[in-house]
């Protein structure tokens, strides 16, 4: 859509003024090039649209919503990847939290929960300290939901508790006055 300028009234001497050129109209939020000035960036959600196919790896600084397709790996550690109903993952997958409403084959890393919707379907492995299924969801692999271990100290092992006391042993006294031990 074009938008005429408006003109100064013409002189009817014929002087040969030229008409100013055409405008295009602006829409609201649309940039204006003749200004040189970038409009301020909104926090607008990010999202792979249907059409979109993405292959290799995928890593960002906020949270983002696929509906194509993605191949390879998709890394969000402190960020939220919703996989929706169009969308079909085929990677390795690291993210704050991960809900998935379309297809995912691939293994997920959740620092806070893994979301399977009614109409998400799972393949891979998952590992996340809160895995919530629902009645529906599609689900093929394992589960480990192990929370973040405490560094070990220096006394313990990995996983392990070892503990060195020394308990006085109990001593009873015999009839002759001697201590005998138990």
């Amino acid at each position: 859509m074009w938008k005429h300028r408006e003109e100064a009234p013409r002189s009817t001497s014929g002087s040969g003024s030229v008409p100013p050129p055409l405008q295009p109209a602006m829409f609201p939020g649309e940039f204006d090039r003749t200004q040189g000035e970038l409009p301020p960036v909104k926090d607008a959600p990010v999202s792979v649209g249907k059409s979109i196919v993405i292959k290799g790896e995928l890593s960002g600084d906020e949270d983002l919503t696929i509906e194509g397709r993605v191949e390879g790996t998709i890394e969000l550690r402190n960020h939220v990847l919703t996989i929706g109903s169009n969308g079909h993952v085929e990677a390795k997958v690291v993210a704050k939290s991960i809900v998935v409403l379309g297809r995912v084959t691939g293994n997920l890393t959740a620092t806070e929960k893994v979301d399977i919707r009614e109409e998400g379907s799972v393949e891979g492995d998952i590992m996340a300290p809160r895995v919530a299924i629902a009645d529906g969801a599609e689900f093929r692999g394992s589960v480990d939901m192990q929370r973040k271990a405490p560094a070990p100290s220096m006394d313990q092992g990995v996983g392990s508790l070892t503990l060195d006391a020394k308990v006085p042993l109990p001593t009873m006294t015999a009839g002759n006055g001697e201590v005998a031990r138990v």
